[in-house]
């Protein structure tokens, strides 16, 4: 359960401001929108997209979304507790 936590913290780096729209992101991260029904936004680093798990992810999202993301961002449609375990397992 910590884990989790820590996770959503480090997943989370540019602080409050990283659930508007209009906040800016770090240099070396993006956003990506996560879940089913009700997207949540992350802030991750770009080194990610080099990461096999990470990339199952974006798979998803190609599959589903193809290249027309309705949010706006990247947006990954699996849970969030999905999400945060494959990110939290690539944090270290």
């Amino acid at each position: 359960m910590a884990t989790r936590f820590l996770a959503k913290q480090v997943l989370r780096r540019s602080g409050l401001a990283a659930s508007t729209k209009a906040a800016s992101i770090p240099k070396g991260f993006l956003a990506v929108y996560v879940g089913e029904a009700e997207k949540k936004r992350f802030v991750v680093p770009v080194t990610f997209l080099n990461e096999p798990s990470f990339q199952a992810l974006l798979s998803k999202a190609e599959e589903e979304f193809g290249f027309d993301y309705p949010m706006g961002g990247l947006t990954i449609p699996c849970r969030e507790e999905t999400f945060i375990n494959v990110t939290s397992q690539l944090n270290g």
